[in-house]
């Protein structure tokens, strides 16, 4: 058996226990209120679903099972040569909350590895395609047409004992993500440049694989994918993305309709386009003023911007109140490898003026960057310059968080999720 999946034979029992404890003992305490409108509000701010995988503060920012980004970006286990943790490390933290060793992470790599052929099904239909279907439906499609490879589904139907669900649904989150690097490069080489394949290399890990099938040279891609997809990963459970796919999940679905559901929501332009509604808007102020400008240009085209009504993409968040760690981590990474990148400079630049304008603005509950300030550019500086695409890369790395998460909802027996809703004339009358 992989290491892996013993590790967590060996982790669901006390967890069971743990989550039986507290519904016991604390079952009846109240963790909420609900106004009414937040009700009206898209439940803004209620708290109402509980994820391990990962937590949000509003000063430090995400944290992976109580892991800040930092502290994993020098404790995770990295490629050779590499500066950014390994995606596959970080499903092994997700999972079990604990960081795996250099020899676990080889034995899932290799586990991944022989998981990694995607049925020729999937870019048969692909190709049969109409050329302007957008990347993210293709995307979407080619999880969904596998669904017929569901472990989940047969042994559910030869009535497995409830259990003993989340085994299956571990194994088809293994065989998905095992090929999801194959099937967005594969997306990308089709739409932008005319079928040329390239063939991914099992001597490359997780994300290294993905740049090379993307067909990046610089061998630096290599780790911006390993530390986007890391970065991109979770995001607690009340985004769009990671919310869907557990709510498709509750009902017994499997995992690829569940990532499939989940990759729709995500492609939402509430969602999963603000990294390219950030890099449009620094493109559009350097094409009006000429080239990189200065901070007095910054100010000025970033005051007209938000007396016109408008916001400025990448900046302020719905819970963080500083910077975003995503984001210096990105800049760290910018700063390394294209500091004297146009964009790059720019970004930088807005990094250093637009705070101050946004707290003297006073709209802003946060004036700080978040991640999509400063991904996009980056793909930009690397010749990924299909903006459409961008949501692609967000849908591979936001899968490792919600397959982490739909592993535990069925190893937890977590029922299915069915909230109660009143009409707006029972608010009238009795709230």
């Amino acid at each position: 058996m992989a290491k892996l999946k013993e590790r967590l034979q060996g982790i669901i029992p006390e967890e069971r226990e743990r989550v039986r404890k507290v519904v016991t003992e604390k079952g009846e305490k109240v963790i909420s209120q609900v106004t009414v409108k937040q009700a009206y509000g898209g439940m803004r701010g209620v708290k109402c679903l509980v994820c391990d995988t990962s937590s949000l503060d509003p000063e430090e920012g995400i944290s992976f099972r109580g892991y800040t980004i930092p502290q994993l970006m020098e404790r995770l286990p990295k490629a050779p040569k590499g500066d950014s943790p390994l995606p596959e490390a970080h499903w092994w933290l997700l999972l079990t909350g604990e960081l795996p060793t250099e020899e676990e992470v080889k034995d899932f790599q290799e586990e991944l590895k022989s998981r990694m052929i995607v049925p020729q099904y999937v870019f048969k239909m692909l190709d049969a395609m109409p050329e302007d279907t957008h990347p993210m439906t293709m995307f979407s499609a080619a999880v969904l047409s596998m669904q017929g490879e569901s472990l989940f589904v047969k042994r559910y139907n030869e009535r497995m004992k409830r259990g003993y669900y989340w085994e299956p649904m571990y194994e088809d989150s293994l065989n998905l993500l095992a090929k999801l690097p194959q099937i967005g490069a594969r997306i990308y080489r089709m739409k932008y440049k005319g079928g040329s394949y390239i063939q991914p290399d099992p001597d490359l890990d997780w994300g290294g694989n993905f740049a090379h099938m993307m067909g990046v040279e610089k061998p630096e891609y290599k780790d911006l994918m390993r530390l986007y997809f890391f970065l991109h990963s979770d995001h607690e459970s009340g985004n769009v993305s990671a919310h869907t796919g557990h709510l498709v999940a509750s009902a017994l679905s499997d995992v690829y309709y569940s990532i499939s559901a989940a990759i729709n929501g995500l492609a939402g332009p509430l969602h999963g386009l603000a990294n390219q509604m950030c890099l449009k808007w620094i493109m559009e102020m350097m094409e009006k003023l000429g080239g990189v400008p200065t901070k007095e240009q910054i100010e000025k085209y970033a005051w007209d911007t938000l007396n016109s009504g408008q916001v400025i993409p990448g900046y302020g968040h719905a819970v963080l109140r500083k910077t975003d760690p995503r984001f210096v981590a990105q800049h760290e990474f910018a700063m390394r490898y294209c500091p004297d990148d146009p964009i790059v400079k720019t970004v930088t630049n807005v990094y250093e003026v637009v705070p101050a304008i946004l707290q003297k603005h006073g709209k802003a509950k946060n004036p700080w960057p978040n991640v999509d300030a400063h991904s996009g550019c980056l793909q930009y500086h690397y010749g990924i310059r299909e903006f459409d695409f961008y949501t692609v890369f967000f849908g591979i790395g936001r899968a490792l968080g919600i397959t982490a998460e739909l592993v535990w909802d069925r190893a937890l027996m977590l029922p299915i999720e069915r909230p109660k809703s009143v009409t707006t004339k029972w608010i009238e009358e009795e709230a």
